[in-house]
């Protein structure tokens, strides 16, 4: 296999709705047979094919008739040995005849062998489905043999070992609609990708349905989900099938067909086994305390699937993982977020019976975002806009714009605010030490940084009130803040919020503000990241632009993301981002960001060590008292290695 298939774990699926004739399995082999070269051309390595296309799965009565049965025995030894070339694992439905009994099966293939032969756990008989009239439900106890078409194979519950780049698993249909559907077994027994050969007919509101109940399963089983439904070749004398294929993993569709195609459909794309393994390594996916109860399915080794070549993976990744896709998700997704962080802070505050909030507002977005969830909290708690105090502490850098942003924010949402300007103190301090004021060095900025907390906490003290923290997660990641100065607060309200999630969560506001408060947030919006610790040039322009220092926030997140949630390695880090930001940012920076997000995220452990308590909102959290628990002085040298060698 290449190098993109083995270091990365990618496979390519595909589930396939060839046009069928009802009762002519000849004529369904040969579109069968196109859709399999369609897709072996364009280096798919796992095929699926929807229930009993070999014959059509509204055949009825016609399955009880030998002739027909014959034919499509006679079909499968064609389409096996017009596939001998193609070294894809392919399933196709079709009846099989086995110990004096019907089964509704699926054929798994590779190479023109047959494989094994799957049959229907769970046979409907209820509404408009009648199979127990033809078919029966497979014997779950054991594994026998069936010998079908010339060749001998497994029949019953089995895996297919495909070389060790994938195990897959198959199931048929109503077996997924069962309480305890055969692919609970197969997951936990090994199969990363799942196929369902399915023939589920359309009614109003089913397919959403239908999707929502594939999504859930591969995510409970941490799994590829690949679902190739009957097409609208089937009879429509009572029923009507739409072609439904779809592709899930870990708990999200992420490609489908367009329904109700006359001429057939297909989608492909590349399943992430990598990414499932590392979801199955954590949590409770392996604890089964019944799995002595749960028949063994027959494990069959294949032979290693073709090689995904480049230009075939074809799987597309956000730039933005944090942030949904679509304005409908994305403001569902917000207001989650507002919530669990008014009701956090709520908590905390009635906990601590204080009934005023401090923070630090400097007029960008994340101090914004940390006086918005204090505005909300406060309507909670009955309290008046005047008990949040926001303190303004211009310093050697601080703009005018940033100024402007401030009081506007304090008179749109009527909080007090306080200005203190912290030059005298840090010019005597910087005095005291002996450190040359014109020496615009990282003692200079600290100075500013530390002075401004020092503030914070003794008003916070003076006045009985909460110090709400007001940096975000991708600062922690990163570690850029200062040690014992925004790095500490009294309660870190936006330390489980990355920075390309915290502008969404000020465009929702701001979407739900009045006039004056929808102005103030839009400047806010339209100011870029910057910590303003060194003094601005002659014309008032900030001479310190966060992303200019540390690359762009958005690529740094991606990283993260992936980073933290799957445990992908440099190399694979790089590759995927090479691929989402394509066009966007040379693989040069790409990497150069990489680098530097690999050596600050390990070199400033320390600063997450001992940060104050948050909330987490999303599925990355860096506190060490939950989701992130690394030593302060762990090696890099592994992980630097690999990306500075890219």
């Amino acid at each position: 296999m290449t190098e993109i298939t083995r270091q990365f774990g990618f496979v390519k699926v595909a589930a396939i709705s060839p046009l069928v004739t009802v009762g002519d399995p000849t004529a369904n082999a040969q579109k069968i047979l196109e859709a399999i070269n369609l897709a072996a051309r364009a280096g798919v390595q796992v095929m699926a094919l929807p229930e009993l296309c070999v014959s059509g799965y509204t055949c009825g009565d016609l399955f009880q008739q030998a002739l027909l049965l014959d034919a499509c025995e006679g079909a499968l030894r064609w389409l096996m040995e017009q596939t001998q070339k193609i070294a894809a694992l392919i399933a196709f439905g079709l009846p099989v005849r086995n110990h004096g009994r019907l089964y509704n099966c699926a054929a798994v293939t590779q190479s023109g062998k047959l494989l094994g032969v799957v049959p229907k756990e769970y046979i409907p008989n209820a509404r408009e489905y009648y199979e127990k009239r033809w078919f029966a439900p497979a014997d779950t106890s054991s594994v026998s043999v069936v010998s079908l078409a010339g060749q001998t194979a497994p029949f019953g519950r089995v895996l297919f070992d495909c070389g060790g780049s994938c195990t897959v698993g198959v199931e048929l249909c109503e077996d997924l609609w069962a309480p305890s559907p055969p692919s609970n077994a197969l997951a936990t027994q090994g199969a990363e990708i799942i196929l369902n050969l399915s023939a589920s007919n359309e009614e109003v509101a089913k397919n959403e349905y239908r999707r929502q109940l594939v999504a859930q399963q591969s995510g409970r089983l941490r799994c590829a989900y690949v679902y190739a439904g009957a097409g609208v070749g089937e009879s429509s004398t009572d029923l009507l099938f739409s072609g439904a294929c779809f592709v899930a993993e870990n708990g999200q569709i992420i490609t489908e067909t367009r329904r109700f195609v006359q001429e057939g459909s297909a989608v492909y794309t590349c399943a992430d086994t990598e990414l499932l393994r590392a979801e199955r390594r954590f949590g409770t996916f392996y604890d089964r305390p019944n799995a002595q109860t749960t028949p063994a399915a027959n494990v069959v080794s294949c032979a290693e699937l073709p090689p995904l070549l480049p230009e075939h993976l074809t799987r597309k990744y956000s730039q933005t993982p944090f942030v949904p896709a679509g304005l409908l998700l994305r403001g569902e997704r917000c207001r989650d977020i507002f919530d669990i962080q008014t009701a956090a802070l709520v908590k905390r505050l009635r906990h601590t019976k204080l009934n005023q909030v401090i923070l630090g507002l400097s007029g960008g977005l994340d101090s914004t975002l940390a006086l918005l969830v204090a505005l909300q909290a406060a309507r909670v708690l009955a309290w008046k806009p005047e008990q949040i105090i926001g303190i303004t502490m211009p310093g050697f850098g601080t703009s005018a714009r940033t100024r402007q942003s401030v009081e506007e924010l304090a008179e749109a949402f009527g909080i007090t605010l306080w200005e203190i300007d912290i030059r005298p103190a840090c010019e005597l301090h910087m005095q005291d030490i002996g450190h040359n004021i014109d020496l615009h060095d990282v003692t200079y900025e600290n100075v500013q940084a530390r002075e401004r907390t020092q503030i914070l906490m003794d008003l916070a003290n003076q006045e009985g009130a909460l110090l709400l923290g007001t940096g975000d997660l991708s600062e922690l990641a990163l570690g850029f803040c200062t040690y014992n100065a925004d790095h500490m607060s009294m309660y870190h309200i936006n330390a489980g919020v990355p920075k390309t999630l915290v502008r969404h969560l000020v465009e929702f506001m701001l979407d739900e503000g009045t006039s004056p408060q929808t102005e103030a947030l839009r400047r806010v919006l339209d100011t870029p990241v910057s910590p303003e610790l060194l003094p601005p040039d002659e014309a008032g322009n900030m001479m310190q632009i966060t992303e200019d220092i540390i690359g762009k926030y958005e690529v740094h997140d991606f990283y993260l993301y992936h980073f933290f949630r799957f445990g992908f390695r440099p190399q694979k880090l790089f590759w995927l981002a090479c691929s989402a930001f394509d066009g966007v940012y040379t693989p040069d920076q790409l990497k150069k960001w990489l680098v530097l997000f690999l050596r600050r995220f390990f070199a400033q452990q320390f600063k997450r060590s001992c940060m104050p308590d948050g909330p987490k909102v999303g599925s990355v959290s860096l506190s060490p008292r939950g989701d992130w628990r690394m030593p302060s002085d762990a090696s890099a040298v592994l992980w630097l290695d690999e990306a500075e060698s890219l």
